[in-house]
């Protein structure tokens, strides 16, 4: 296999040394060639065809959202991965270039106070991303077997089987690349009279998940907010776990709390799937719908399983609506997805799988005999 064609776009000269420096040890990639900004990156897109992009945020005569539009118009699938600072313009500029169709992103490392940590940050954060990202370029042997109670990808909602008695009292969401797009896409099909609240963890730093949160509030009938330490939570509303946060729940008498800590990273990750998930089944037993959309690497699969030990029901996105198919695949391949659905579908079934129990509930209540007073 070819090594991966990388073209790196960035006006600071320094930067693409760093940035070829960090790549050049591993055989799997090579710079196929620099540009300074987003018009001779146009141009070398044509003329050396790489497998993908790294693309500055904020460059001159042609910005980095801009450059996007145009990449898209002429490769509408070319791997693109943003690198911005970690600044709140930064966070705002990225979170624009993947609504524009950048796939992922890589935040500039700042006071490393030496070359050689910096180039092996980026080297850390940057090379899983590429990878990942151009994985469909080799055909893959590997078959995952689906278990026999999944639907399969694409399924409707008309022969999707029926679903267990247990009522789902919370929606617990994780999701890494891709998944700022894919909320955006979820979350608005989502009634605000959603009878469960939603806990979310999407994989990203601070600032970017406050302004994730800030954005989707604006696009959504529910309230969508960072996670606060002792925040209740409530049906109509979701929370999103915070940048380098851990994000749990806890039980308080009758009502369930967030709770915030700086535990380890899990999976390399801080927020993490694997520590909401298991919160959320410890709390709610077998009352849980987790959801793991789109993602990189297997953050999700541990917590997903004690949410099947428990009772708990687990949809995954499927691999053709997705921007990598690591999280979800590998919950599929570990045998613990009970469905698969584009991401086109996932609101509907959601919303469907909720509304399901608790209508027969009520239908279970109203034909309950009324007992008498005594007359």
């Amino acid at each position: 296999m070819p090594p991966i064609r990388i073209l790196i776009v960035d006006d600071s000269v320094v930067i693409r040394k760093v940035l070829s420096d960090a790549l050049a040890s591993d055989p799997a990639v090579t710079v196929a060639g620099t540009a300074s900004d987003g018009r001779i990156a146009l141009a070398k897109i044509t003329q050396l065809r790489p497998d993908l992009v790294t693309l500055d945020v904020e460059m001159p005569n042609l910005s980095g959202l801009e450059t996007i539009a145009e990449i898209r118009k002429l490769q509408p699938k070319l791997p693109i991965i943003m690198f911005s600072t970690l600044t709140e313009r930064g966070a705002s500029t990225t979170l624009d270039a993947l609504a524009l169709g950048a796939s992922d992103y890589v935040t500039k490392p700042s006071n490393t106070g030496s070359l050689g940590v910096t180039i092996a940050r980026i080297r850390q954060e940057l090379l899983p991303k590429i990878k990942a990202l151009c994985a469909s370029r080799q055909p893959s042997d590997k078959k995952i077997a689906f278990p026999l109670s999944q639907t399969k990808q694409g399924t409707s909602q008309k022969t999707a089987p029926p679903y267990p008695a247990a009522r789902i009292d919370i929606l617990a969401i994780g999701t890494s690349t891709g998944g700022p797009n894919a909320l955006a896409e979820l979350l608005p099909a989502i009634p605000k009279d959603l009878p469960v609240p939603i806990v979310i963890v999407q994989h990203m730093p601070p600032l970017f998940t406050r302004l994730l949160a800030e954005r989707l509030n604006k696009q959504t009938a529910i309230s969508v907010h960072e996670g606060e330490s002792g925040k209740k939570i409530e049906p109509g509303h979701a929370w999103i776990a915070p940048g380098n946060y851990h994000m749990t729940l806890e039980r308080e008498g009758t009502a369930v709390q967030l709770n915030l800590n700086q535990e380890p990273p899990e999976n390399s990750c801080r927020p993490a799937v694997d520590p909401l998930f298991r919160s959320v089944s410890s709390v709610f037993g077998p009352n849980v719908l987790a959801v793991v959309l789109t993602g990189m690497g297997s953050d999700g699969v541990q917590g997903a399983q004690y949410i099947r030990e428990r009772g708990g029901q687990i949809f995954i996105q499927d691999e053709e609506s997705s921007v990598v198919w690591g999280m979800p695949g590998q919950v599929a391949a570990a045998g613990l997805a009970d469905a698969t659905y584009p991401l086109s579908q996932m609101a509907g079934e959601i919303v469907r799988r909720i509304s399901q129990q608790r209508s027969t509930q009520r239908q279970t209540d109203d034909r309950k005999p009324v007992l008498s007073s005594g007359h």
